[in-house]
């Protein structure tokens, strides 16, 4: 049996985001335990030309949700970047696993051969859909996560490559 773009997409996604809540709770947690005010942790970088964590969580959100909504043919929510608290962080961590949720196998299935066009500051970028999923949003995606997991990793917090990866 082949691989649908649907598998490929809304469930990897879907957990990718499920293990970022976790991470950012247990962020969260330490921040508490170490009394260290929650706000080092929400604007901490990795180098200071890099974004801190709430926008990599953000971007991320946006590149799934972007990704998965163009796949499927369909209108992509719009977040507003407003995100100051670890609650809030996880309220749109959640509304963005809803929206990917919300969309069936049958709205994406057969999206590999659909064309994509992102409108983009310098121009267009044109992608057919399985172009566009494994070579741009998967990839996008993994690395606002991966660097989200590092910052928080930097600051002392307890993670390990299994909370990145979740249950397996």
């Amino acid at each position: 049996m082949s691989l649908s773009m649907y598998q490929a997409s809304v469930p990897v996604l879907t957990r990718a985001f499920n293990n970022l809540s976790a991470i950012l709770t247990k962020a969260e947690a330490d921040a508490e335990a170490r009394k260290i005010d929650p706000s080092v942790f929400l604007t901490a970088r990795l180098a200071p030309d890099m974004h801190p964590l709430t926008r990599q969580v953000q971007i991320a959100s946006d590149a799934a949700k972007g990704g998965i909504g163009r796949l499927a043919g369909v209108d992509v929510p719009s977040f507003p970047d407003t995100e100051t608290t670890f609650g809030a962080l996880q309220a749109r961590i959640a509304k963005t696993v809803a929206f990917m949720e919300s969309v069936t196998p049958a709205q994406i299935d057969g999206s590999e051969a659909r064309t994509v066009t992102l409108k983009m500051p310098g121009g267009e970028m044109s992608f057919l859909g399985q172009a566009f999923l494994l070579g741009f949003t998967l990839p996008n995606v993994f690395f606002h996560v991966t660097t989200a997991y590092a910052i928080l990793r930097h600051n002392g917090v307890a993670l390990g490559k299994a909370d990145f990866l979740g249950g397996v």
